[in-house]
């Protein structure tokens, strides 16, 4: 392991609920609450004012409003949210060629390839220099954590929070673990946590007490190992650029579960249309299409079908995933449907020939009654379409901002008109967003990133032809604002 801390792990605080309160001025300093706001929505990111209530990511949105029934909530708006993280990501780039994201918000860094750090005292410098320049630049605060290795640094991010820095000095790592909860290393979740537990064993400290031994007989060779190790604050794990797209995909959760055959067929081909359009605006095209379907009693399939070269054509896309589909009884109805694309690759082999004649056997074969080539059946847990919303699966460590981006961002504005949070524009007083909806009319708030006090709310009926939908506003940061210092060693 190093002996600098030159590892820097970057979270940006409250994400999405930060940028909408930046965007939203009468929203600022207020409750915010950000998720699916169906009936099975759950909460992607809560505001610091909303945390105090209780609410958290990965709750069900309807005990959120139980326990902050004031709180303002919001759609997520991802087109915003990663063109914020494009600029949070420039940044760190300019600091080191080795910068691996995680997520839309989160991302490690090494400062020694960089140049940039090579002691305490250069990467403390370098910190505090990013958290001001992420918020000259966006606006918002970001907590930083530093130390000799990816484990530590992002306990230390974890404990700067909110808007701040932590640097753990190399040679004092294990006394800093030691009474922390088993919890606070990665890949102890719930399960592995009681299992310790039951053991007696409830603190790191305590894992490292107990010896490798004793953790390979309670959780097998593989994680007792890990666990050990990590326990004394060995993590040799490098920081890796870029990690390479090995899926791209989109899905859908519905409100209400969809019994009509037609509708369902419909859903997939513009599940389908969609994953090509995010599919070509990456540059890549795929082998291998996916269906997922997620049914009425939480049972999950998956269905997929390699072509005999790589496409981006929608019509290739959504004639295989119709083909899935017809595999998949759905008669007791649909909860979420996915469609995704495997097997990437940066060019197409469009051979319509071979691709009709596997199209014709494939057909032969189901009057037949024998099995599709290369089809499967996951009927437990997620899988195929819904493994990586963006086409990169967001890292161990993370949440479940990158489920929640999945199952909402990509429902159309038009399918969603007028969902609370989204930009509207109109004809006679400008750019606002949407407050709420119901029976025919739609409240808007009119106000800017830039607008200096609350915005006046005005409601319009929801076919008023001088009301549309809008993009979202760039955030700008306030004046001469920057990182107050706040360090801690």
């Amino acid at each position: 392991m190093r002996t600098a801390p030159t590892i820097l792990h970057l979270d940006m605080d409250a994400f999405y609920a930060s940028a909408e309160q930046a965007a939203k001025p009468s929203l600022r300093g207020k409750a915010v609450v950000v998720g699916g706001l169906g009936p099975r929505g759950v909460v992607a990111t809560a505001s610091y004012e909303a945390r105090k209530f209780g609410v958290h990511s990965a709750m069900p949105m309807g005990q959120a409003r139980r326990l902050a029934p004031n709180a303002a909530y919001l759609v997520p708006r991802f087109g915003l949210y990663r063109e914020i993280s494009d600029q949070v990501m420039t940044l760190l780039r300019e600091l080191s060629p080795l910068v691996e994201p995680l997520s839309l918000d989160e991302a490690f860094v090494d400062l020694e390839a960089g140049g940039v750090a090579d002691d305490q005292a250069s990467a403390l410098a370098v910190g505090e220099r990013l958290r001001a320049d992420i918020k000259a630049v966006t606006g918002l605060a970001g907590s930083v954590g530093l130390a000799a290795s990816k484990m530590l640094a992002k306990i230390a991010s974890e404990e700067a929070k909110p808007d701040g820095l932590r640097l753990i000095v190399p040679g004092t790592e294990r006394d800093l673990l030691g009474p922390m909860p088993v919890r606070t290393l990665p890949g102890v979740g719930p399960a592995t946590g009681d299992h310790l537990r039951r053991g007696g064993i409830t603190t790191v400290g305590e894992i490292a007490e107990a010896g490798e031994d004793e953790l390979v007989r309670l959780l097998g060779k593989s994680h007792g190992s890990a666990l050990y190790a990590m326990a004394l604050a060995r993590d040799e794990r490098p920081v890796v650029a870029e990690r390479e797209s090995k899926s791209v995909s989109v899905e859908d959760t519905y409100d209400v579960d969809i019994h009509d055959r037609v509708r369902v067929r419909g859903e997939v081909a513009r599940l389908a249309d969609r994953c090509v359009e995010r599919l070509r605006a990456a540059g890549h095209s795929g082998r291998t299409i996916v269906l997922k379907v997620r049914r009425f009693d939480f049972s999950t399939l998956t269905r997929s079908e390699t072509l005999r070269g790589p496409t981006d054509d929608p019509g290739v896309v959504r004639e295989a995933a119709a083909r899935l589909l017809e595999a998949v009884d759905t008669t007791g109805g649909v909860r979420l449907l996915g469609v995704g694309v495997t097997g990437l690759a940066d060019y197409t082999q469009e051979d319509l020939f071979a691709q009709a004649q596997a199209q014709a056997e494939a057909e032969a074969r189901a009057l037949a009654g024998g099995p599709e080539p290369g089809q499967g059946e996951d009927a437990g847990g997620a899988g195929g379409a819904g493994e990586a919303a963006e086409g990169v699966t967001k890292a161990a460590e993370g949440g479940v901002e990158a489920a929640q981006e999945a199952s909402v961002e990509e429902v159309p504005l038009g399918a969603r008109r007028w969902a609370a949070g989204h930009d509207v524009r109109h004809a006679r007083y400008g750019h606002g967003w949407v407050q709420g909806s119901g029976l025919g009319r739609v409240t808007v708030r009119f106000e800017t990133p830039e607008s200096s006090v609350p915005g006046r709310v005005r409601t319009f009926r929801t076919d008023d032809p001088a009301l549309e939908l809008a993009e979202p506003l760039p955030l700008v940061a306030p004046p001469g604002d920057g990182a107050e210092p706040c360090s801690r060693v």
